[in-house]
C-alpha cells in the first residue's frame, strides 16, 4: 500500500467460516486491512516502529547475455582474462561447455560467478566441434559467428524449442561475408552445419530491428577481420 504509513499489526481469531481461523490485521493511517494467517502465532498485538535507515549490501545477480558476451570475448583476446559476477544460468553452462570444446581452458569460481579464460588470441583453436547448446539463446547466436572465423567443421544445435526459434537474419549475413552456413533442420532455424574458412565478404547488411544478439554477434567477430567489413 505505497503512501500509506504503518500504525500496527494485531492477530485475531474469527469463527467465520467453520471454527477458529487466524487472522492479521494491518492498520494504515488510511484504515485497516485483514489478511488471512492460518500459521499466525498466539499473541495479542506486534507493533513495528518506524524504519529511518536500512544498510547492508545487495549482490545483484549478473545478465546472462552480458555474461556470454564477455566469456566470448574473453576467449578471442589474448592473455587470460578473470571474469566477476557472472551469472550462473543454464546459458552460461551452455556457453563455457561449447568454449572448452572448442580449446578454451576456463576455470570457473566454486559458486560458478567468476572465471578465468585463457584466451585463443583470434579464432576458436578447434578444427571439428559438435556443439549441443539446449535452448541457450544467448549462447548459440555468438556462437554461430564466431565459428565462422576459424576453419573446420562445426554443427550447432539444442533441444525442440531451440529448433523452432528463427537464426535466419544472422545466418544471411555471415553468408553475405563468404561464410558456408546450412540448415540441416527447419529451413531459417538451428540446427546449422558451418564449414568455416574465414571471412572474406567485406560488407553484409542485416535489420537492427529483429535482435540485439544479432548485431552484437556480428560486432564482436568482424574486429578479428584482417580487412575493412561494412
Amino acid at each position: 500500500q505505497q503512501g500509506e504509513k504503518l500504525h500496527s499489526m494485531r492477530f485475531f481469531e474469527s469463527p467465520w467460516p467453520a471454527g477458529k481461523r487466524k487472522y492479521c490485521v494491518i492498520r494504515w493511517n488510511q484504515g485497516d486491512a485483514a489478511f488471512p494467517r492460518l500459521d499466525a502465532p498466539a499473541m495479542d498485538s506486534l507493533t513495528l516502529g518506524p524504519i529511518t535507515r536500512v544498510d547492508g549490501v545487495v549482490d545483484v545477480p549478473g545478465s546472462k547475455s552480458a555474461s556470454n558476451r564477455i566469456l566470448l570475448l574473453s576467449a578471442f583476446a589474448s592473455g587470460t582474462t578473470t571474469v566477476r559476477h557472472l551469472l550462473d544460468s543454464d546459458d552460461t553452462r551452455r556457453m563455457v561447455e561449447a568454449l572448452t570444446a572448442m580449446g578454451v581452458a576456463i576455470e570457473l569460481t566454486l559458486d560458478r560467478t567468476g572465471a578465468t579464460v585463457t584466451g585463443a588470441g583470434g579464432p576458436l583453436p578447434a578444427v571439428q566441434a559438435d556443439l549441443f547448446l539446449g535452448n541457450a539463446g544467448t549462447a548459440v547466436r555468438p556462437l554461430t559467428a564466431a565459428l565462422c572465423l576459424g576453419k573446420g567443421t562445426f554443427t550447432v544445435s539444442g533441444d525442440d524449442q531451440m529448433h523452432a526459434r528463427p537464426i535466419r537474419d544472422l545466418v544471411d549475413a555471415l553468408r553475405q561475408l563468404g561464410a558456408r552456413v546450412d540448415y540441416l533442420g527447419r529451413d531459417g532455424c538451428p540446427p546449422l552445419r558451418i564449414v568455416a574458412s574465414g571471412i572474406t565478404g567485406d560488407a553484409c547488411t542485416i535489420r537492427g530491428d529483429t535482435s540485439s544478439q544479432y548485431l552484437t554477434a556480428l560486432l564482436m567477430l568482424l574486429p578479428l577481420v584482417d580487412h575493412p567489413v561494412h
